[in-house]
């Protein structure tokens, strides 16, 4: 028996399709099918059911995955024994994130893959829910935690989110100062009924807000917008603040706070990528802390009064 071949067969279990497992093993979906079919001929018995909506276990399946699964956590463990078990990380890792914080991510994973070179990783950072029933990704950084599932779900970190507007904006439009000075004033915001999360809709909370001016989907682009004029918004503290172009207004009196939520599927847990990846992505949330609560805006503030 190729032992190989069982891993392919433990990741195709998991995944239930050959594209998804393929990503995930880091070939092509004709390699895994030809791995699968492999180990079923030597075996004698079908192992997976076959149709439109992907791979089932057959019985003979189910009786073989908890085997297979303790050979995975025996390889585990002899790699975390290994003097450098991070050398010998490989594979694919596949990880969802809002459009904001994704561009953090971003610029995290190269020293993630300068730690593990052979680690090959997909970030999507969209501007919708990556879902991860629907195996869009491995790993999944979101703003709703789920009330069930079958997923280790952990809090990255709290955020705020404050009001902005462009510095070439207000040199025309002049100070904002009050709530009543907003009525004066057109707003950038989300698309409504297109809105991924019912926790980014703002502008209800703001007493005496007027209209809103550019709408979309993607917090970058709003933070575009803003930047370029259009009017005010609440933009995430830890892209806005960056952007020698905005104008924090009001700190004191307008402050929104959301939260990160991290989740994976529990069948991943014991793999030694998608845990490395797992614990980097908690490290980095703890490091960022004080940007994420938009800490140092509000010395640079303080320093100026």
């Amino acid at each position: 028996m190729d032992w190989d071949n069982l891993r392919f067969f433990l990741e195709l279990s998991r995944a239930g399709r050959l594209t998804t497992a393929a990503r995930r093993l880091g070939v092509d979906h004709t390699t895994v099918s030809r791995r699968v079919q492999a180990l079923e001929k030597n075996l004698g018995v079908a192992l997976f059911l076959r149709d439109t909506s992907g791979y089932t276990l057959t019985e003979a399946g189910r009786s073989l995955l908890p085997q297979v699964e303790l050979m995975e956590g025996a390889s585990v463990r002899i790699e975390q024994a290994l003097p450098n078990p991070g050398d010998s990380l490989s594979g694919q890792v596949r990880i969802g994130a809002t459009e904001g914080y994704g561009t953090m991510v971003a610029a995290q994973l190269g020293e993630l893959s300068q730690r593990h070179p052979h680690l090959n990783l997909d970030l999507l950072a969209l501007p919708r829910a990556v879902r991860l029933s629907r195996h869009e990704a491995d790993i999944v950084i979101t703003l709703e935690r789920p009330e069930r599932g079958p997923f280790i779900i952990t809090k990255l970190s709290d955020y705020v989110l404050r009001l902005y507007a462009g510095r070439d904006y207000l040199e025309q439009h002049g100070p904002i100062n009050s709530r009543a000075d907003l009525e004066k004033h057109r707003f950038v915001s989300y698309v409504d009924d297109l809105v991924f999360s019912k926790d980014l809709l703002f502008l209800d909370e703001i007493a005496g807000s007027g209209a809103v001016g550019v709408r979309s989907t993607s917090v970058l682009a709003q933070q575009e917008a803003i930047a370029a004029g259009a009017g005010l918004g609440i933009l995430p503290a830890f892209t806005a603040d960056q952007d020698p172009r905005l104008q924090l207004i009001m700190p004191a009196q307008i402050r929104f706070i959301r939260t990160f939520w991290m989740l994976m599927p529990i069948e991943l847990k014991d793999i030694a990528r998608m845990r490395v990846t797992w614990d980097f992505l908690r490290e980095q949330a703890e490091r960022e802390r004080g940007r994420l609560m938009g800490r140092e805006t509000i010395v640079t503030e303080d320093n100026r009064t």
